[in-house]
């Protein structure tokens, strides 16, 4: 869908940030941040809050774990979104639209159906929730906040599905470690918090 007619959940900054905007990678109140983002979010035309802080364009943003390893991304080329070209990427994202609402919560929803848009998996899909990811250093981030959840996976058997935009491996921390400056601001932060939690 073409970002000048998509819509696109958000919430006002000023309603998920009351207190002012944090940079960082959360896990504390995220009942309360999902019950504001419940009760708050609207929809507006991508191509107008793509540049506006004043909302925040929220994204489920999806990482897979088999074992010890986690799958990788590469946005290839032909990447629709040219300022994350090259990029490597722990978490599998993107924006909800109106017709992820249909299943009655827009958070699970909206990362379900983007999760089906990029791969192919066949084994069990349960999402637990880490944490909520601001990243305040770019101007990609600033405008968009990240609802990270975890999929343990029981089968290794996962594939790309639009191998022209996107090519995936699944690798160990340490294996994807010489990717950490090519990574994006995101999956810095994820991959982070993941080598805490192993070590």
């Amino acid at each position: 869908m073409r970002a000048t007619s998509e819509q696109v959940l958000c919430v006002k900054r000023e309603d998920i940030f009351p207190d002012g905007a944090w940079n960082d990678f959360i896990s504390d109140r995220l009942d309360w941040y999902q019950a504001v983002i419940r009760a708050h979010h609207i929809f507006k035309p991508r191509a107008e809050v793509e540049d506006d802080p004043t909302y925040q364009q929220i994204i489920p943003y999806v990482v897979f774990r088999h074992g010890h390893r986690y799958l990788l991304t590469h946005r290839l080329r032909a990447s629709s979104e040219r300022r994350l070209r090259k990029q490597y990427s722990l978490g599998v994202g993107g924006h909800i639209n109106p017709g992820d609402l249909e299943g009655g919560d827009p958070i699970q929803d909206g990362l379900k159906r983007e999760w089906e848009e990029e791969v192919i998996y066949e084994g069990r899909f349960e999402a637990k929730l880490l944490g909520l990811l601001n990243d305040e250093s770019s101007p990609v981030s600033k405008v968009h906040l990240g609802v990270v959840f975890l999929v343990d996976g029981d089968s290794p058997d996962i594939a790309i599905r639009e191998t022209t935009k996107l090519a995936g491996q699944l690798l160990t921390l340490a294996e994807m470690r010489i990717y950490y400056l090519e990574m994006e601001s995101w999956s810095q932060m994820v991959y982070d918090r993941l080598l805490r939690e192993e070590s």
